[in-house]
């Protein structure tokens, strides 16, 4: 058994007597708890194509607004194949419109730019938006 100091600021201050590495344990539980209970963001990929249809881009939008409202955030993704990369203003149009469909709650990262033979964006939580979109 140990004397420990629980409370050092209380008047007067607290002290138990038990176990010392028992304490340590408990307290090492204690933040391992409170770990676990902080939502740490994703970061979410939604792959698309530079020649979709708009029921299956309505698809794509909606499930990127489930992924932005549990606070992740979205990677857009438009891979090109084949012969299509020479027609890339299509794969810059349908980003633009998932943004546009988005902008009410999130905002851009980062702006559409290839890497590779993919045009890649991403978008985040505005905060602000999505604090004005609850309260509404």
């Amino acid at each position: 058994m140990d004397l420990v100091e629980v409370a050092p600021l209380a008047r007067p201050p607290v002290a138990k007597l038990i176990d010392f590495n028992k304490f340590l344990y408990q307290q090492a539980k204690k933040k391992q708890e409170e770990k676990k209970k902080a939502k740490t963001s994703e970061t979410k990929e939604i792959r698309l194509g530079p020649f979709m249809s708009d029921n299956d881009l309505q698809v794509m939008i909606r499930r990127g607004r489930e992924f932005l409202e549990d606070g992740d955030k979205i990677r857009l993704v438009v891979r090109f194949r084949g012969r299509q990369i020479t027609r890339s203003e299509f794969g810059k149009s349908v980003i633009n419109k998932v943004v546009d469909a988005l902008n009410d709650i999130s905002k851009i990262d980062r702006e559409a730019h290839f890497e590779g033979r993919q045009m890649v964006a991403m978008l985040s939580v505005e905060k602000g938006k999505k604090n004005a979109e609850e309260k509404s």
